[in-house]
């Protein structure tokens, strides 16, 4: 297995936050919870920028699509009552999930050379679930390479739980005053910036705490007590 390595000790360069992965925010809405047989309906990304000054991070961009069934998807009915999408309608302005895909790589592929990282970590609420679908497409769609690392990811239900006691995305967010309008959850745009925020919440207090000594020793080097 590769290993992921930081190109410097240096703590404010981006690539060393997460030992050289550049984490992207995810969400995914979909028409049931099998990743390889249930209709992948909306997706959203949010790219992270980082302030080399202050170790922190804030926002960046967002990309959104919403999606055509692919083939043969299948469409609970609970499922779509839940997120009150209608497949069918025109208005969607729906795309066919291989160009949500590319456009969506192409841009985190864009950010993540310019922070000088060389793999992509998803960023989600209940990630294992986004990541599956992600995969799903990408296997579907025959795209040969995803930036995105196959089965690692950050979950922001585990770090909410952790940092502040709460794994729902709007109680997570309301305990870290940061509005949440739960007439706009279960859209996949929306849902992808307020876990951004969260995760950027987290993160940067972790950050404003102290952090942790980022710097690696050499075992070599490294002197008996």
């Amino acid at each position: 297995m590769t290993e992921i390595c930081s190109n410097s000790s240096n703590p404010h360069v981006f690539s060393n936050r997460f030992r050289g992965y550049f984490p992207v925010v995810v969400d995914v809405e979909t028409a049931g919870f099998n990743a390889k047989t249930d209709a992948l309906l909306e997706i959203a990304a949010t790219t992270l920028a980082f302030d080399s000054e202050t170790g922190l991070f804030s926002l960046d961009e967002t990309i959104h699509f919403n999606i055509h069934p692919f083939e043969g998807a299948n469409l609970e009915k609970a499922a779509l009552e839940f997120t009150g999408i209608d497949p069918t309608n025109p208005l969607r302005g729906a795309v066919d999930e291989e160009v949500a895909l590319k456009a969506i790589f192409k841009l985190i592929r864009k950010k993540m050379k310019a922070a000088d990282c060389q793999r992509a970590i998803m960023v989600a609420h209940n990630a294992s679930f986004d990541l599956g679908f992600v995969n799903a497409a990408v296997e579907r769609c025959a795209i040969k390479r995803s930036p995105f690392h196959p089965f690692v990811s950050f979950d922001t239900t585990t770090l909410s739980g952790l940092a502040l006691g709460q794994t729902v995305l709007a109680k997570a967010c309301i305990a870290a005053n940061i509005t949440f309008d739960n007439n706009e959850a279960h859209c996949a745009l929306y849902d992808t910036e307020k876990t951004a925020e969260l995760f950027c919440y987290i993160t940067n207090k972790w950050q404003q705490l102290g952090g942790w000594p980022i710097e690696e020793s050499n075992p070599e080097n490294t002197e008996d007590s």
